[in-house]
């Protein structure tokens, strides 16, 4: 099956200007403003691709970008929002040396939508693709999740423009997670006058830091970690209150529920304490048997513009990805941009690489809507 036309694909300079003006767009999670504004040009640069306007679809003053079908074959699904603040672009500027990229959010994920809006240019007839970018999947995806499940189950299929690895393979499988707040209740008391009047939720806290690390399971690939923890007023107060923050990862279902199960029958160990637990699920695992036949069509798009078939990665970091692979809907991640470093100042991706991933994506989505 013939891919689409090699005449069409963009230059490494074109995306590289492309990528330079987003990049310097900034949109730091939360800032209304910012999202604005890069929503703006995004949805100006999505109508000139695809032909009809953007729908924005505003929760909680959140704008997200949807470009839907009436009968959508693919669902291509991505965000705009980055991890870095406002003004991070004045102190790490967008800079090309080399071939690799370097600036906020380069890799996770602008560059995936440079490709995916160059893939959608290279492609004969975009009419049964569907477009979706969010803007708050570095905060947890709260707002934009309805809208991803519902485009999802009306969708064949969802590409994901997260960034692939750096040895270019795209992502199969990616773990879940949980995010836990547990809160210890316990009395105050003058410390050093009559301590043995207070119940101390800080030592509270800290049995239960123990109690929860002790449910991870490294062998099954499930860690479980406390990070934040606070407590405590004064140094001259028991502490009346103090919480932990627990992160947990785990490659399947079933050890997702098994930690929610345990850390929910957490009980106090000081007499008087009392706990109480806030959060739990954020997102099931992505796991192969609904990427693995996307990956074999995949594989043989890129010989279809005569480029090395991709392998396939687990992933241990989560992505919206999770979300559709969980409705059983066949999807396939780190069809972005080829690179590293996300979340650090290390961020890159190689330049080099974005005109055959934009043609390896739009080769793909022939064939789905074929």
């Amino acid at each position: 099956m013939p891919g689409p036309a090699t005449e069409r694909r963009p230059s490494v300079a074109e995306l590289t200007e492309r990528l330079a003006e987003l990049v310097s767009c900034e949109s730091p999670p939360g800032s209304l403003p910012e999202l604005a504004a890069c929503a703006d040009l995004l949805a100006e640069w999505g109508e000139r691709v695809l032909g009809r306007p953007a729908s924005r679809v505003m929760r909680e003053g959140l704008p997200h970008l949807l470009w839907s079908a009436p009968e959508q074959d693919v669902l291509l699904l991505g965000h705009f929002d980055t991890v870095w603040p406002s003004g991070s672009i004045e102190d790490w500027p967008f800079t090309v040396s080399g071939g690799t990229a370097t600036g906020p959010g380069v890799c996770d994920m602008k560059g995936g939508i440079v490709q995916m809006l160059a893939a959608l240019a290279m492609m004969r007839d975009t009419s049964r693709v569907g477009v979706l970018l969010t803007c708050d999947e570095e905060t947890g995806s709260g707002t934009s999740r309805p809208i991803i499940e519902r485009e999802a189950r009306r969708s064949g299929a969802v590409l994901v423009c997260e960034p692939s690895t750096p040895e270019g393979e795209l992502k199969v499988a990616r773990k879940g997670g949980s995010m836990y707040r547990l809160t210890a209740q316990g009395r105050a008391a003058h410390a050093g006058v009559e301590p043995h009047r207070g119940v101390n939720a800080t030592v509270e806290v800290a049995h239960q830091v123990l109690a929860v690390r002790d449910l991870a399971a490294p062998d099954e690939g499930t860690s479980v970690t406390p990070t934040v923890v606070s407590g405590g007023t004064t140094t001259n107060t028991v502490p009346e209150s103090a919480t932990v923050c627990v992160d947990v990862r785990s490659w399947t279902r079933d050890e997702l529920d098994r930690v929610d199960r345990r850390i929910r029958a957490l009980a106090p160990r000081l007499p008087e304490a009392t706990l109480t637990l806030g959060g739990g699920v954020n997102r099931y695992p992505l796991t192969p048997e609904v990427a693995l036949p996307l990956l074999r069509v995949a594989r043989a798009a890129a010989e279809d513009i005569g480029m090395p078939p991709p392998d396939g990665a687990h992933a241990p970091g989560a992505s919206d990805a999770n979300f559709t692979g969980a409705l059983g809907v066949p999807t396939l991640d780190g069809l972005g941009s080829v690179g590293g470093g996300s979340h650090a100042r290390s961020e890159y991706i190689e330049v080099t690489c974005m005109p055959e991933r934009s043609a390896l994506l739009a080769a793909l989505m022939e064939r789905l809507v074929a």
